[in-house]
């Protein structure tokens, strides 16, 4: 096994062990959860490389590539599973701050393994405004790291990019926790464009 290869299983089981905190422990304050994020971004091995493109339909049916949205800032957050408390919290939260997002000129996707019908529902019953996008062959959650497979499983990883406007990974947050993360990344892409 590559020295690569370690690092990466190393920061797997990282992951899941802070997923299985995450669950046990509940809810964690603003400034804890911010450090937690920070900690795990800080070993991101996404940063600074180019984001892979793609194409999926969102919640309509209609292909999304992002490669059509060079030019403005993009937040893609990937997430387990539609209609959970966790993924909901996150998707609502989004929600209230997409036009502070626009306002940024930042475009922001929820990518999960759902189908588009899963997509459809959960965004007419929770009136979201943020755009679904569905990765049911996991292909770009794969891409992204937020897929992972370990000798134990294979499983989503909640995460989040942020996207420049030439196409690179501005940020890369590897594990994220749902409450109160939309606001984290949004003063993150602040901090980054008010920097260039």
């Amino acid at each position: 096994m590559t020295q690569l290869a370690k690092n990466r299983m190393r920061s797997y089981l990282m992951i899941a062990a802070m997923g299985i905190t995450v669950l046990c422990a509940g809810c964690y304050s603003a400034q804890r959860a911010a450090k937690m994020e920070a900690a795990a971004a800080a070993r991101s091995e996404l940063t600074g490389q180019m984001a892979p493109d793609f194409t999926l339909d969102n919640q309509d049916g209609e292909p999304v590539t992002l490669s059509d949205y060079r030019g403005k800032w993009v937040v893609l957050y990937f997430y387990p599973a539609d209609g959970t408390p966790g993924c909901t919290c996150q998707a609502r939260e989004f929600t209230r701050n997409f036009g502070e997002f626009q306002q940024m000129s930042a475009e922001v996707f929820g990518i999960s393994p759902d189908t588009v019908k899963s997509h459809r529902q959960v965004t007419d019953q929770f009136d979201l405004k943020v755009p679904l996008l569905a990765d049911p062959e996991r292909k770009v959650m794969t891409a992204y790291g937020a897929w992972v497979t370990t000798p134990f499983q294979s499983r989503p990883v909640r995460s989040t990019v942020l996207i420049d406007p030439d196409g690179r990974v501005a940020y890369h947050w590897p594990e994220v926790i749902p409450q109160g993360h939309a606001a984290r990344v949004k003063t993150k892409a602040q901090e980054i464009q008010s920097s260039r």
